[in-house]
């Protein structure tokens, strides 16, 4: 019987291309010049550190950009609130890897209303899809890619 996996997987070596190209634009931005600002990749999460809020904001653009350009979903970062510490502003951006359970119950009963002939489990962090013929699964795949929850999702282990 024909299956698949969908996941929610972060390339880190991506990331972490893209952390780095982002720091080396912000050497040369003219307006962050005589700014202490940085990008900082530790696992999974990034830390922005800067001397002001709206330097913070404008470095988030400066990571989406890169992450794009890199091939990459920007809805696997989780942004989070901004910090106040001293003179410093801080901000943590975490890498979303796996799919949760809520949102792979949410997947799961988007496939099941749309009625196609598969049959769905969750397996951990991953969500097994079986269906008895090649067009149902991939059915299945256009469906998922045109859900929107907040989180990019991979096909793998696609098995005839």
């Amino acid at each position: 019987m024909p299956s698949f996996d969908i996941v929610s997987e972060v390339a880190m070596n991506e990331v972490q291309n893209a952390v780095e190209n982002a720091n080396r634009e912000l050497q040369t931005r003219f307006d962050f010049r005589g700014v202490e600002a940085s990008f900082e990749l530790n696992k999974e999460e990034i830390k922005m550190a800067a001397n002001a809020d709206f330097q913070l904001k404008q470095m988030i653009e400066i990571l989406r950009d890169k992450i794009v350009k890199r091939g990459m979903d920007v809805s696997c970062l989780d942004i989070g609130d901004i910090e106040h510490s001293g003179r410093r502003y801080f901000q943590v951006i975490k890498l979303k890897q796996g799919i949760e359970t809520d949102v792979a119950k949410k997947l799961i009963k988007t496939i099941k209303d749309a009625k196609i002939k598969v049959q769905t489990a969750i397996q951990g962090d991953e969500i097994r899809v079986t269906g008895k013929k090649r067009d149902d699964l991939q059915e299945a795949m256009a469906l998922v890619r045109q859900a929107e929850l907040g989180q990019s999702f991979q096909f793998t282990n696609f098995r005839d």
